[in-house]
């Protein structure tokens, strides 16, 4: 059943990483429900775009950096444009995940093996490492069946663990409700924690590397429906997904006026309430996020660049491995650099949303031409989604620029 999801699974597994985590259990902590919308917005809109770009490419047979380049007036510099910042989101992205996951890793073997004496800088660049390469090995076998059952494992792994998490400290259902009632906190951090959840949400590499896993599928003008499905689906998991880790970190710490500021408190985010087995269970599905994220991501880059030269899936080119091997030495940048990674991984999660507008843009024009679409034209609701979906990218991307001058300069 999950595998029939399809190309929805690396849309899933590259939304819910450790920045998504971050952010929804650090905001859950500190404003309780009260980003909701952002987040039920967010999902709204990935679902419009994931159908726009989806429906693109099993109609035309087009990917997406492919096709502005071959059907868009100025195609060349909108889709280099796009794929260069895409790749800046994602090599960010990137360091974020890793720094978290390494020194969450150490946090729990700490905090699960009392006693365990390891240096934590040592130890923290040691296990981002070893992560990376064991990664980095696994995408030598090459074939995209591999990587969507990977995917769908650690996907599984990661939704069992948070929905266990949130219902074991589930808040009111009234609190929930009041979630969706639109409002950015005014404090410090309201509006960059607002902006990084778009970003670890309506993320613009997903949207533009998406065909490139719908052509490796196999999926043409016949796979309309199944095209939208499969959207719709990832969309709805995304949202169940990240809301219940909100929940979670809302019912374990918001209402006991503690706020998440380093990864320790990310280990022991129910521990307060009902012990280590219950810690142990969001520590799976935070690790499981990591490596469901940290796959797509490797891969990314590399898509990207072969999107815009042939538009064809190559996973076994030495241009795939050599840009997936530089993806993963950015991943060892914040370790390196020993910066707290909870800071780190929200930022580069802001990064993401300043293609957004363009991404958006460029596929609107493609969707509504008679011309490439035929019978499949966009028409009044997607159009309408993809209208708003670009003002809010748009108030989201100055949110976000208002919000790393609040970071930086105070």
């Amino acid at each position: 059943m999950a595998l029939s999801v399809g190309p929805g699974i690396f849309l899933v597994g590259g939304t819910i990483g450790t920045g998504s985590v971050t952010a929804m259990a650090k905001a859950g902590s500190q404003f309780g429900m009260k980003l909701l919308w952002v987040l039920f917005i967010s999902c709204l809109f990935l679902w419009v775009l994931t159908e726009a770009y989806g429906r693109f490419t099993v109609v035309t047979g087009d990917t997406a950096l492919h096709g502005f380049r071959k059907r868009l007036k100025g195609g060349n510099v909108i889709a280099l444009l796009t794929m260069i910042g895409a790749i800046i989101g994602l090599f960010s992205a990137m360091m974020g995940i890793m720094g978290l996951t390494s020194n969450m890793i150490y946090e729990g073997l700490i905090f699960f093996i009392p006693g365990l004496d390891l240096p934590q800088y040592g130890a923290v660049l040691g296990i981002a490492v070893i992560v990376i390469l064991i990664m980095y090995a696994l995408l030598w076998v090459g074939r995209y069946s591999f990587f969507e059952k990977m995917l769908v494992i650690f996907v599984a792994i990661m939704g069992t663990a948070f929905l266990i998490s949130m219902f074991i400290v589930l808040p009111s259902p009234k609190e929930i409700i009041a979630g969706f009632i639109p409002r950015i906190p005014n404090v410090k951090g309201g509006k960059l924690m607002t902006a990084a959840f778009v970003g670890t949400t309506m993320a613009g590499q997903i949207f533009v590397t998406r065909p490139l896993i719908i052509r490796a599928k196999g999926w043409t003008r016949v796979h309309v429906h199944e095209q939208s499905r499969d959207a719709f689906t990832a969309a709805f998991l995304t949202f169940v997904l990240s809301g219940s880790i909100m929940c979670a970190a809302t019912g374990a710490l918001f209402h006991q006026g503690k706020v998440i500021t380093n990864v320790l408190d990310m280990v022991y985010t129910l521990e307060p309430v009902v012990g280590k087995y219950a810690t142990a269970i969001f520590l799976v599905g935070t690790l499981s996020a990591a490596l469901s994220s940290v796959f797509p991501i490797m891969m990314f880059p590399s898509l990207l660049v072969s999107d815009f030269r042939t538009g064809v899936l190559d996973t076994k080119s030495a241009d795939f491995r050599i840009i997936a091997g530089v993806t993963c030495l950015f991943g060892l940048i914040v370790p390196i650099l020993g910066t707290n990674p909870i800071i780190a991984q929200i930022a580069t999660q802001v990064s993401m949303v300043f293609v957004l507008p363009l991404v958006i843009a460029a596929i609107f024009f493609l969707v509504n031409s008679k011309k490439n679409m035929g019978e499949h034209k966009a028409g009044i609701l997607l159009n309408l989604g993809m209208i708003t979906a670009f003002i809010f990218a748009c108030v989201i991307s100055y949110t976000a620029v208002l919000g790393l001058v609040e970071l930086f300069v105070g």
